[in-house]
């Protein structure tokens, strides 16, 4: 029987990830942060001081800088954000690439924190942590028609709320690839209007 992290890292390979040739978005990285043997994730709501998307849903991440790996800039936001540092060993696997409205090309770095990782929120970028059950993304999205766009908005019930795109359609990618090996897609999948700014 393989061990959690063994599985993970299995469901990741047997996947073929589609990368997103969009040079004129800037790159960046989120990193679902595994813990507690994958039993959890790590889950930010973003300061509402921000300039961007302020108080909304996020996985820890961030612009890459240049020359610098989508893993790498995980891990660096990773640990600016929750005080998290992880060396490359930590990398598991990616996920499809997700074209944002408001101009990033983002790549999900899955991540594997040992043991019971020591937190430190950082509070000029975070307003809230949660450790996230896997299980609980282990519903069925719903998805909005907008008069903006041809492509449904998705929305993933969540801790009693409703997380949209970018992050509510990469934790739902992570559902299918890591939890059923199914090869679902999600970069057609649309944000809300609030998040194209």
């Amino acid at each position: 029987m393989p061990s959690p992290r063994d599985h993970v890292i299995d469901a990741l390979r047997r996947f073929q990830r589609r990368p997103l040739d969009r040079p004129d978005l800037k790159p960046a990285a989120v990193g679902i942060t595994l813990v507690e043997d994958a039993t959890a994730f790590l889950l930010t709501r973003r300061a509402p001081s921000l300039r961007g998307h302020a108080g909304q849903w996020a996985l820890p991440g961030g612009r890459a800088d240049p020359g610098e790996s989508a893993g790498a800039a995980a891990r660096r936001e990773l640990a600016e954000e929750l005080g998290l540092v992880l060396d490359a060993d930590a990398e598991l696997g990616l996920l499809d690439d997700y074209a944002t409205r408001s101009g990033y090309l983002i790549t999900p770095v899955v991540l594997w924190a040992d043991g019971d990782p020591g937190l430190r929120p950082n509070p000029a970028e975070v307003a809230e942590l949660h450790r996230v059950p896997v299980d609980l993304i282990d519903v069925e999205p719903r998805y909005l028609t907008i008069p903006e766009s041809d492509a449904p908005v998705i929305q993933l019930p969540l801790l009693g709320r409703l997380v949209h795109a970018p992050t509510g359609a990469v934790l739902h990618q992570f559902r299918e690839v890591v939890l059923h090996g199914r090869d679902t897609r999600v970069a057609h999948l649309e944000q809300p209007v609030f998040a194209w700014r």
